[in-house]
């Protein structure tokens, strides 16, 4: 960490030092509880409890989902936002420090994303700022938007469609990464919708009596397979144009009946929104030519859109040299040599976890509802290295890293970068102004207009079956 930093970020370093156990406690109990998307009933009560009890004013249940929160500390401007995510993943289960793959529960949930840290990182991060506030006596709102089911996109746009977005100045976010980063990128527009196909059992003696359900969904899928073709294709490798689909209930399930009921469940990421509508449009017609063809009927559920981002390099130079000023986490030997094994298990080359600090630039990332902040206001993303470089994302590698001291170090910095980089939100007016003008450059006049209509209702029992499942086995860990 630089010297030179202000009085009021040093005392958000000292801060961050002096309060870390109880964040790191609390990002253990995250961990442990692994609740999947819409079922984070005990992670946002432990965090919103946390909130309420730090002189934060919380409102729970918002956007008509039970473990969606806003957290509110302050009055006026500047109104700087956080996010808050908790979700696990399924199928991750993993135990704690442990490098090679051992589920805690075979086939539970887990935290294969490390959204135990980057929930807490963020509260550690506003509670840290909120306390430098009230010392050094500085003006301005925070908000810390808690949101759930990040991995299926359903968060966000459903509390951006409710307004809860509105009237703030600038987003800071983070995600845990193989690398330290602050870039300015941008991510694609998503859509995810359910087909469900309804049709007539029949043995299978006599099949002519039936009308499956299964072939409406497989005729679907290969209807699909032809408008590929028709689909440009962005701008590969991250921003490209891709469609995937699975079919995840068809039943009855016995071969000699012809089945009655099927769903095709069909995600797409597309550049920007206006070539994302075209396509699901034409997705759509799929659906019903197949249930046409087959003589079903078919009805579409859709679980969740969000727009493009809009990446705002203003206020990720500030992420940036924060970032720098701070440092990348440091990491013992022992922890390098935790993260080779896994690099070595995988044939990847064994550089360990990365202490480097890329150079700001633009680029293109993964896929998050967190775009949709972007269309509010200024919005900045942070990257910490919390897993090593070569083993992938979205498995039991990372739920081992976040779930370790390794997890522990990654929090701790990135809460520092995040809260310093609200102090100079904070003081220094113009970086918001000049943010705020090239957000209004990237928007070209365009305006927030919800991808949801407004009669679909948040699918807040998408993941309830599978948790009523493991629920009560995790609960004894």
């Amino acid at each position: 960490m630089k010297e030179n930093l202000s009085k009021e970020k040093k005392y958000i370093a000292e801060w961050i030092e002096a309060n870390k156990d109880a964040f790191h406690r609390l990002s253990d109990a995250i961990w442990s509880y692994a609740e999947l998307g819409m079922e984070e009933y005990q992670s946002s009560k432990a965090i919103t409890e946390h909130l309420k009890r730090n002189a934060f004013k919380v409102e729970t249940g918002v956007a008509d989902m039970p473990t969606a929160f806003v957290a509110t500390f302050g009055a006026g401007k500047p109104a700087i936002g956080f996010s808050c995510e908790y979700d696990a993943l399924p199928g991750l289960s993993q135990k704690k420090a442990v490098n090679q793959e051992s589920p805690l529960i075979v086939g539970a949930p887990g935290h294969g994303c490390g959204h135990n840290i980057l929930g807490v990182g963020a509260i550690m991060a506003a509670m840290a700022l909120k306390n430098a506030m009230m010392d050094f006596d500085l003006p301005g709102t925070i908000k810390i938007f808690g949101t759930p089911a990040e991995e299926l996109c359903i968060g966000k746009p459903y509390m951006a469609r409710a307004g809860l977005f509105k009237n703030i100045d600038a987003f800071l976010d983070w995600h845990p990464l193989a690398s330290n980063t602050a870039n300015y990128a941008t991510s694609n527009a998503y859509f995810d919708v359910k087909y469900h196909f309804r049709g007539r059992t029949a043995h299978g003696n006599s099949p002519w009596y039936g009308r499956s359900a299964l072939d409406a969904a497989v005729l679907m899928g290969h209807m699909i397979e032809l408008l590929r073709e028709h689909t440009t294709p962005g701008n590969p490798p991250h921003a490209a144009n891709t469609i995937n689909y699975s079919f995840p209930d068809v039943g009855p399930s016995f071969p000699s009946v012809v089945p009655d009921r099927a769903t095709l469940w069909c995600i797409g990421r597309f550049v920007d929104t206006e070539e994302m509508g075209y396509v699901v449009d034409r997705i759509h017609k799929c659906a019903e030519a197949a249930a046409m063809a087959t003589e079903t009927k078919t009805e579409i559920e859709i679980v969740s859109m969000i727009h493009e981002s809009m990446p705002n390099k203003t206020i990720c130079q500030v992420l940036h040299n924060n970032l720098e000023a701070i440092g990348a986490p440091e990491f013992t030997e022992d922890e390098q040599n935790f993260a080779k094994k896994m690099q070595r298990d995988l044939s990847a080359s064994e550089t360990g976890l990365d202490i480097s600090i890329t150079p700001l630039s633009g680029g293109a990332c993964a896929v998050s509802d967190n775009s949709e902040y972007s269309w509010f206001a200024p919005f900045g993303m942070l990257g910490v290295t919390s897993c090593p470089e070569g083993v992938g994302w979205h498995n039991w590698q990372v739920a081992a890293c976040c779930g370790s001291t390794i997890g522990e170090k990654t929090l701790d910095i990135t809460a520092k970068v995040l809260a310093t980089s609200g102090v100079d939100l904070l003081l220094h007016p113009e970086i918001v102004d000049k943010a705020r003008r090239e957000f209004d450059e990237r928007l070209k006049g365009r305006a927030y207009k919800s991808l949801i209509p407004e009669a679909v209702k948040p699918p807040t029992l998408i993941n309830r079956e599978t948790m009523d499942r493991y629920r009560p086995l995790l609960e004894s860990h």
